[in-house]
């Protein structure tokens, strides 16, 4: 049997990995319901010391990590691209592509559009593969991307010009109606007969709008499966997608080499029957799915269904694909709603992205096709002399999309419900963004606890305001020797790692969304004469050029240290606050493939031109060796260890001195981490959790709960 001992040398590890901040500044951005101020600067605030207490304490902490965001943004409905090239002179256009799309405005980053008609299209209903009744088309020889030709397309490319980090997400809102078991718009269900040629149509849309130059991030498999409207719909239950994505357009889009993401669901947070888990249940299904989409017509007492399915399916992604705002309904009422349901609820619940319905709509909340005549886009646009007005959508997206970029992953803030409600973000370059509302009905005073400094803060009932600070991921004097790092492209926010936590020689080197691994996570070792070794956290290998080759696409793997000069690297600052990873050997630059912002992309060697998968952000993840960087120090009072031979588990007591979001892990001898609790909030006084360690191999391991006011870390041995 396997017993746990604690060493004589049992000690609290006190110090903190990485240094406090310095007097930071934050900077601010507040809309207020009165509207006195939209998304308007504020007097900077700054980080001091953590003294004194407030009526809110909102603890930032970035040792916890959640989703990463994929970004905010709206539909590019019919109606909406109808208004754009239409309704709108080109310097009229112009001007809000650049108000929408760019840093100069809101900066949204993600849209959603119908493949063909919605309850919002300015040409009726219509399809890429129309046959009149009685006609079908088996091998879809009549597929056009027909009247998205005329608006959508060319302003989803026009978006993409202004922000080449938008994803685009498809979503029919029906099949063709000679598929369906009865020739309908409205209604109706996909006729298993014609399932596979379905599967195909997908393909052809995907293919035809890279063709057009509009990659497709993401499809939905069905706009409101579960509405049968009385508008363009379709319905499809948890079966049908399961069968839909098992036997169709997963093996479709596989056998083409289409990565395009598959989502399921794409309806209300109430999730009927279990709708989502039910088709993840279904293995053969769940292998193609990439997640599931929500909208929010129903309840928000739903909204932590999210969480409930990431729960039982953590592999699986979340998105929320759509709401719409009603005309009528008050600025300050809907301020509070969006902010607290949307962009902090959603988020607080794994979404990646968060996307109001329309982009734009008329004065008259058209045109519509057979749709509701309330709903309201994220500007106006009049239809007659193309003037602008910026809706409360336009605010509360902008208090998230101007400031959390692709790629950024949530981090853990405790958040007061009816009181200052808020959501945390480490971006790609290290920044950090915390967005708080003050849902109560009086002016309220908080303070922000983060890498034990602090600010305290007042916001009038209603409002809500954006932080952002500079965080410690980048020195001014550039990365630095003996400091752990993730690296991140600033093309897609991708973090570099090893492929499927290898720990080979060989072990390929690849981007993904960040996820806290220790495969993405490199040590900087001095190497002499300016060069550095880059050493990853997992494997112990170092970053190496294959062959070793001085071409252009030459890819990078791991290897055992051989001292040799493909396994050199220099580390130059671009001056923008990213850096470009220049190999000794090759004087060429480290590289993602094929300019790609995709999961899995290679990492490769290339001429350095500049381009922004040239352009990395180092964030700083601690020291190199915990056990060797700090000294020891007495037990505190504040965590306790209980080993549990029998159940070869560990108890730990940990009494936090206030509501406070903490993690814990189990590092290794190297500093790897073998076992992660995250905890998303300690209660004030005691708190209890276990670790299993039955599969952990005998030696010494750091235990180590990071806090707001930085880490514990205790020593403890494990022997057979």
């Amino acid at each position: 049997m396997r017993t746990l001992t604690r060493p004589w040398l049992a000690s609290l590890l006190a110090a903190a990995l990485a240094h406090p901040a310095a007097a930071q500044t934050v900077n601010l951005w507040m809309t207020t319901g009165d509207q006195t101020k939209l998304l308007q600067p504020q007097a900077a605030t700054s980080f001091g010391a953590n003294t004194g207490t407030a009526g809110t304490t909102i603890t930032v902490n970035d040792g916890t990590t959640y989703q990463t965001i994929d970004g905010f943004g709206a539909s590019m409905t019919g109606s909406s691209a109808y208004l754009l090239n239409q309704k709108m002179s080109a310097s009229q256009r112009d001007a809000l592509l650049n108000d929408l799309f760019t840093g100069s405005g809101i900066r949204l980053t993600f849209l959603r559009h119908s493949m063909g008609a919605s309850d919002f299209s300015a040409y009726g209903n219509y399809t890429y593969d129309d046959r009149p009744s009685g006609q079908t088309d088996p091998n879809l020889t009549a597929f056009s991307l027909g009247p998205d030709l005329t608006d959508v397309v060319p302003m989803l490319k026009a978006a993409r010009t202004k922000n080449g980090a938008i994803k685009v997400m498809g979503t029919p809102w029906t099949a063709p109606p000679w598929m369906k078991e009865q020739y309908q718009w409205a209604g109706g269900w996909l006729s298993t007969a014609w399932y596979q040629t379905y599967a195909n149509y997908f393909v052809k849309y995907v293919q035809a709008m890279q063709a057009q130059g509009v990659p497709v991030y993401a499809v939905t498999l069905q706009n409101e499966p579960l509405y049968a409207a009385p508008y363009v719909s379709m319905r499809m239950d948890a079966g049908n997608q399961a069968a839909f994505l098992k036997n169709n357009i997963g093996p479709a889009f596989q056998n083409v080499g289409i990565t395009t993401k598959l989502v399921v669901y794409d309806h209300n947070w109430d999730n009927p029957n279990n709708y989502v888990q039910n088709v993840f249940a279904d293995a053969g299904a769940a292998q193609y799915a990439a997640g599931s989409a929500w909208h929010g017509y129903s309840p928000t007492s739903g909204i932590p269904n999210q969480t409930a399915v990431h729960d039982a399916y953590p592999t699986k992604d979340v998105w929320f694909t759509e709401v719409t705002g009603s005309a009528g309904s008050s600025f300050s009422g809907d301020l509070r709603w969006h902010l607290s349901n949307i962009i902090i609820g959603t988020t607080r619940n794994w979404a990646k992205a968060a996307l109001e319905w329309n982009l734009a709509l008329d004065q008259g909340n058209g045109p519509t096709n057979n749709g509701p005549a309330t709903c309201r886009g994220v500007v106006t646009i009049n239809n007659s002399n193309g003037a602008v007005t910026r809706n409360v959508e336009y605010y509360a997206l902008g208090h998230a999309s101007k400031f959390v970029d692709p790629g950024a992953v949530r981090i853990a803030s405790n958040s007061v419900a009816g009181g200052i409600e808020n959501v945390a973000f480490r971006n790609p370059d290290g920044t950090r963004v915390l967005i708080a509302l003050n849902n109560a009905n009086s002016a309220q005073t908080f303070k922000v606890v983060w890498n034990n400094q602090a600010f305290t803060y007042s916001l009038p009932a209603g409002a809500v305001a954006t932080y952002k600070w500079s965080g410690t991921s980048t020195p001014s004097s550039g990365p630095q020797i003996g400091r752990i790092y993730q690296i991140s492209s600033k093309n897609g926010g991708k973090t570099m790692e090893v492929s499927a936590n290898s720990t080979a020689n060989g072990g390929r080197v690849q981007q993904w969304g960040w996820a806290g691994a220790a495969s993405q996570k490199w040590r900087l070792v001095d190497a002499g004469g300016g060069y550095v070794r880059i050493v990853n956290l997992n494997s112990n290998k170092s970053l190496d050029i294959a062959g070793p080759s001085t071409a252009d696409g030459a890819l990078v793997h791991q290897w055992d240290w051989a001292s040799a000069d493909n396994q050199y690297w220099q580390i130059l600052d671009n001056g923008d606050g990213t850096y470009r990873i220049i190999s000794k050997y090759s004087g060429k630059a480290l590289d993602v493939q094929n300019n790609s912002t995709a999961d899995g992309a290679a990492i490769q060697q290339w001429t350095y031109g500049g381009g922004n998968n040239q352009r990395w952000y180092f964030s700083d993840q601690g020291a190199a060796r915990a056990a060797a960087a700090l000294a020891d120090a007495p037990l505190a009072a504040s965590l306790a260890v209980f080993p549990n031979p029998v159940d070869q588990q560990l108890t730990i007591a940990y009494t936090a001195p206030e509501t406070q979001a903490v993690s814990l892990q189990l590092l290794d001898g190297l500093g790897r981490t073998v076992l992660r609790h995250p905890i998303r909030e300690a209660h004030a006084g005691q708190n209890r959790l276990t670790l299993d360690v039955a599969g952990l191999a005998a030696g010494i391991y750091t235990l180590r709960l990071d806090t707001p006011a930085g880490p514990r870390l205790q020593r403890l041995s494990i022997s057979h």
